[in-house]
């Protein structure tokens, strides 16, 4: 059995010899202890504590060469009863420092450690006076080979210590020896000064390496970039370039950790431009770089969402023949996620598969989070499928993500089922998905079960937190149920867990989203602090309620007090104001924010645009247009798209096409779409101006010619779509232009655009004002044969056609 157990635990080779020895080293300190306890009996005078310690130290001695077969019989005699001492545990730390077992080294200590914790009899100090004692002798002998190994249990002990968060122990364990002349190796202050950096001790590990310099110790390059690592952390810039004129007057030459360590500090501080530069000119210089610092600064450009730079990098990385990692493609893939450009970071994704690089949870979770913020839960749902049968690790996160998207879909039941498969992966469920599943039930209205979700979280042994309360009260108030909402206030609190902001926001909205507005107002009234953000809760909760003059009264009572309400609360209701067509005060509302020194989102300045179009009041919207562009605002293609249509619906071409050069003189290139209403503003003008020559010669109809307009698009490399072509052949077909409309369907065909109900019905119809009945019914058949139904307007055209057709014959 014993030699069973020294083959499977000990790597050591374990002979038969040495199984011999042991055996004969237990047998006799067995014997010694029965002769011990009969001595004892006879004269209590001697310590039978005293004599097994002795025998277990000659037994260790002896063992000295066997290291495995010494940690056997230190672990057996243990286990009969013998408490082992500073002594025999001294002769066992020897033997492990001697023979570098330092893994054996680092459990024993552990042990050490548990045991003065729970005997405060147990002094490790004195173990190491002890070991102290025993390595002067051996000095004093001339056996330095000996000593030296017994350092490395100092070194180990501050190890153990740091490894287990015992930092005060450990420096004082550390400065208690220096004193007695040992000096710790460099290895083991980096690790100390690196792990209380790790736990946010950054002054403390600042004050020990500077203490550690004085007492004469020389640091590395190792310590070097971890002393840089801090001064970052600290916000210290310029204390972490001074450290590289510590290491030039030291004749220490930095490596890649320095280097990496302050560009990545620079990077972490908004400095990414300045990290750049730095790693920029290490490459100049010849200077290590690989690819850890590139990584660094693409993560830094995206965090400050500057994507082109980051993207620039890579590129400069691909260059100098540095081959990107997953973690390159993760940051850029992350930071494109971050600004909802899933196109972009699907295109990353791509690329990075066909490099054969394979991607990993984190990216998948990156991408599907992104698609749940836009709001593309079905997609969220199929894609973690996908993944889910390739055979990709997927993670509690991932996980999550997709209960949050099925939750959202109303499928809590699909979640559940999840749970069961994350249960036979081994997966254990947190805080997080308990909170996603009770919302899930919330939203459906099923309060019973998402408290029931509740009381199993708890039972468990995890203890919810404020975002978990919020969840309920939000589900309580949004189904109507005021007084349980406010009395779970009273539960947090009796929990300990104090209700935030949040909380009372969830409360005010979710009353006034279910209709009882009169008790979101009791709720609101009876706060005696309310803050902006209270304020902005209810000035929300009114417009839930479609109560617009209330919210619009409160922002009012805000802004004379020099407040504004907050950006999520104004968004809403500048869009309810927009909605109803209420542009003067959605007009006033911009002017309030820019009094305040508060800047309107891009997407508020479009709302109030687009909203004085809708209500055709063009002076207005040219006016404000006119003085937001003063105040910065850019307008994109969308904006300048929506006036130029507007004053294309009032037949001011002259303004539209004003409206369009300057938006190609700002950079702003024209879409499609843009075109297309030009096109068809221009085809209508020119419309009436043919009507017009006709019937009231002399009258002047102001027009362009709609061909440079189809030029201009070409140029600009603007591919006609299905509406711009139908646009251009109903305008064709209305001045009887049939030959260039019947040109233009079937370019439009040769570039594999298909026709659409409204490109049918133009042609339809003009072939039947003109009487050609069978192009007419021609197209008809083919319309019918692509599934599309005619509508009223083809119907009547063939009957009038028909009619007309049938007058034709009897004429002749």
């Amino acid at each position: 059995m014993w030699l069973l157990y020294l083959r499977s635990n000990f790597p050591i080779k374990t002979t038969h010899t040495s199984f011999r020895f042991l055996s004969t080293a237990l047998a006799h300190f067995n014997n010694t202890s029965t002769e011990t306890e009969e001595s004892f009996n006879q004269n209590d005078t001697v310590s039978s504590n005293n004599l097994h310690t002795f025998h277990v130290l000659q037994t260790l001695n002896r063992l000295h060469n066997h290291p495995s077969l010494a940690l056997s019989f230190f672990n057996e005699v243990k286990r009969k009863g013998f408490a082992h001492n500073v002594s025999t545990y001294a002769a066992f730390v020897r033997i492990l420092c001697y023979w570098k077992l330092d893994r054996r080294l680092d459990s024993l200590f552990l042990e050490l450690i548990a045991l003065s914790k729970e005997y405060s009899s147990f002094e490790i100090n004195e173990l190491f006076e002890t070991l102290l004692e025993e390595a002067n002798y051996v000095n004093n002998n001339d056996n330095r080979s000996h000593s030296h190994y017994l350092f490395k249990a100092f070194d180990g002990f501050v190890k153990t210590c740091v490894s287990v968060g015992m930092f005060d122990e450990a420096i004082d364990f550390l400065f208690r020896n220096r004193r007695r002349g040992i000096v710790p190796n460099i290895l083991t202050c980096n690790f100390l000064i690196n792990q209380l950096v790790e736990n946010g001790k950054v002054d403390m590990a600042l004050a020990i390496y500077k203490q550690l310099k004085r007492l004469g110790l020389s640091p590395n390059c190792y310590t070097y970039a971890i002393v840089v690592k801090a001064q970052c952390k600290k916000g210290d810039l310029e204390g972490a370039a001074h450290v590289f004129d510590e290491m030039e007057e030291a004749r220490v030459t930095p490596n890649s950790y320095c280097y990496s360590a302050y560009i990545e500090g620079l990077c972490n501080n908004h400095s990414s431009n300045l990290g750049y530069e730095v790693l920029q000119a290490c490459r100049r210089d010849n200077a290590p770089i690989e690819v850890y610092p590139y990584t660094v600064v693409i993560r830094g450009f995206c965090n400050e969402k500057k994507l082109d730079e980051a993207e620039r990098v890579l590129l400069d990385m691909e260059t100098q023949g540095l081959v990107p990692d997953v973690y390159v493609y993760s940051a850029l893939i992350h930071g494109y996620c971050k600004s909802h450009n899933l196109l972009k970071a699907l295109a990353l994704h791509n690329d990075m598969i066909s490099r054969g690089i394979k991607t990993n949870c984190v990216i998948a979770s990156h991408i599907l989070h992104c698609l749940g913020q836009m709001g593309m839960t079905l997609e969220v749902v199929g894609q973690f499928k996908e993944l889910k049968e390739s055979g990709m690790f997927l993670d509690e996160i991932v996980y999550n993500i997709v209960f949050d998207a099925l939750c959202k879909l109303g499928k809590v039941d699909d979640a559940m089922e999840m749970v069961k498969d994350m249960k036979a992966n081994s997966m254990v469920l947190d805080i997080k998905h308990y909170t996603t599943l009770i919302s899930g039930y919330c939203l459906q209205g099923k309060l019973t079960s998402a408290f029931s979700m509740f009381e199993e979280m708890r039972e468990k042994g995890f203890t919810p937190d404020v975002v978990t309360y919020n969840v309920l009260a939000s589900g309580l108030s949004r189904n109507g149920h005021a007084c349980e909402a406010i009395n779970l206030l009273e539960y947090m609190e009796s929990q300990g867990v104090k209700p935030n902001t949040t909380t009372r926001k969830m409360i005010i909205e979710g009353l006034c989203s279910a209709g009882k507005v009169v008790e979101a107002e009791a709720y609101f009234n009876s706060l005696e602090a309310k803050s902006v953000e209270i304020y902005s809760a209810m000035v929300t909760g009114y417009c839930e309620a479609d109560l617009i003059d209330k919210s619009y009264e409160l922002f009012l009572m805000l802004s004379n007090q020099g407040n504004i309400a907050k950006e999520a609360s104004c968004f809403k209701l500048l869009s309810k104001l927009c909605m109803v067509g209420d542009t003067n005060r959605a007009v006033e509302f911009l002017e309030r924010m820019l009094l305040l020194n508060v800047e309107p989102s891009k997407i508020m300045y479009s709302k109030v645009l687009a909203a004085l179009c809708q209500a055709g009041n063009m002076k207005k919207a040219r006016s404000s247009f006119d003085f937001f562009v003063e105040r910065g605002f850019t307008p994109d293609v969308v904006t300048y798209t929506i006036m130029i249509n507007s004053y294309c619906r009032m037949n001011c071409l002259q303004e539209a096409h004003d409206l369009f050069q300057d938006m190609k003189s700002r950079g702003i290139k024209p879409d499609v779409i843009t075109y297309t209403v030009l096109l068809d503003g221009n085809l209508k003008a020119n419309l009436k101006r043919h009507f017009f020559h006709r019937h009231r010669e002399g009258e002047n109809i102001a027009t362009f010619d709609f061909s440079n307009i189809w030029r201009d698009m070409k140029q600009m490399e603007i591919s006609p779509d299905v509406v711009s072509y139908t646009v251009l052949i109903d305008g064709q077909i209305k001045i009887e232009n049939f030959q260039d409309a019947i040109i233009l369907f079937d370019e439009m065909i040769k570039k594999g655009l298909e026709p659409d109900t409204v490109t049918y019905t133009a042609l339809i119809s003009g072939f039947c004002k003109k009487g050609h009945m069978e192009k007419a019914v021609m197209l008809l058949n083919e319309m019918s044969s692509k599934g599309m139904t005619p509508d009223m307007h083809v119907i009547s055209a063939l009957k009038r056609g028909i009619v007309k057709a049938r007058k034709v014959q009897f004429l002749k």
